[in-house]
């Protein structure tokens, strides 16, 4: 674990994680507690008797124009993965040094406009200029509310399980860099028009509809919405959590023709962008043709990328080229990186 000067920004390694933080929460767990600080499970599932309340929490520190917007959705995202519906979102605003209203009224619009686009409400938080923070960052946590027991773990699969893929990967990371590296961008040729398109993958970027139609239906035994470290690093949380080898072809993987022209000219893989508005989840054998048929009503594009094997928690990668790569930790952000190169 480094800083700044040293290897690693961003989010923990999960044996630091492991190591420096969930080892050291012990005691004082509640009965009501289903789900707690775990590995690969972003969502806290409190049971309330004749329901269960979801609750999760999640920063935005990668982004500039699109925060307000992404507080809302990401963290609606991860409860939404979970099969409850959202419901609240509280926000905490911790603005740059020098940062002027019209950066505060950007985050309130963004934020605002997309609670009511998903119909969740803002019921508070905090707002203040941070000493020393050389970043504007907002902690979104959001509230939601599923039956009793319909939960949905990030840590449910199987073996033979499918692994299916809803929406392509890196479309948060390329709403991000079009908009807030578009300088970068345009000096590296990338038409304009194309630019445009890129930025506006932000209106795309939930998964909350998705996600809570397939559990309702009960399509599916996992769900988990990969944000930093892109599909590889939500692939290695889901096979972490659920103790088994996931097998993926990154023949199958869906990439939008903007992301593949934004990483190629950076130098970037998509697959480890970060990638609010891709959906993964493991589907049981016998229920595919339901998932298929409810994705293909949405008209949400999907791709069963793989099988879920025993293993020890491992995500093996078959590459185009032919090599197996296996991941057994979250890999650093490619936009961690992009924006460790601005500083």
């Amino acid at each position: 674990m480094s800083g700044r000067n040293g290897e690693w920004l961003g989010k923990l390694p999960s044996k630091d994680l492991h190591t420096r933080v969930l080892s050291r929460l012990g005691g004082g767990r509640s009965p009501a507690t289903v789900i707690g600080p775990s590995i690969g499970e972003d969502a806290a599932v409190i049971d309330l008797g004749s329901m269960d309340l979801v609750v999760h929490t999640d920063p935005i520190t990668e982004a500039g124009v699109l925060a307000g917007r992404l507080a809302v959705i990401v963290s609606s995202n991860d409860v939404a993965v979970t099969g409850a519906r959202p419901m609240w979102v509280s926000l905490a605003i911790l603005l740059q040094e020098g940062a002027g209203e019209e950066t505060l009224r950007d985050i309130i619009e963004g934020a605002t406009a997309e609670a009511g686009r998903l119909g969740v409400e803002i019921i508070g938080g905090h707002t203040e200029v941070s000493p020393g923070l050389n970043k504007t960052i907002i902690v979104g946590t959001c509230i939601g509310v599923t039956c009793k027991g319909c939960r949905v773990p990030t840590g449910g699969a199987s073996v033979g399980d499918y692994i299916v893929q809803v929406k392509p990967a890196g479309l948060e990371g390329t709403a991000i860099i079009a908009t807030d590296f578009a300088d970068l961008l345009r000096k590296r040729g990338v038409p304009e028009n194309l630019i445009r398109r890129a930025s506006a993958l932000v209106d795309h970027l939930s998964v909350a509809r998705e996600a809570v139609e397939l559990a309702e239906a009960r399509a599916v035994s996992s769900m988990h919405d990969p944000t930093e470290g892109g599909l590889i690093g939500g692939l290695v949380e889901m096979a972490k959590a659920s103790g088994k080898d996931f097998v993926v072809n990154e023949s199958r993987i869906l990439v939008a023709a903007e992301t593949r022209v934004i990483a190629r000219e950076l130098k970037i893989d998509p697959l480890r962008l970060i990638s609010s508005g891709t959906l993964l989840a493991t589907v049981p054998g016998d229920r595919l043709d339901d998932a298929s048929m409810i994705l293909s009503e949405l008209e949400a594009p999907y791709s069963v990328i793989g099988r879920v094997e025993a293993g020890a928690g491992r995500l093996v990668l078959n590459r185009r080229t032919g090599d197996i790569v296996e991941y057994t930790e979250t890999p650093q952000d490619e936009i961690t990186r992009l924006w460790a190169g601005q500083s």
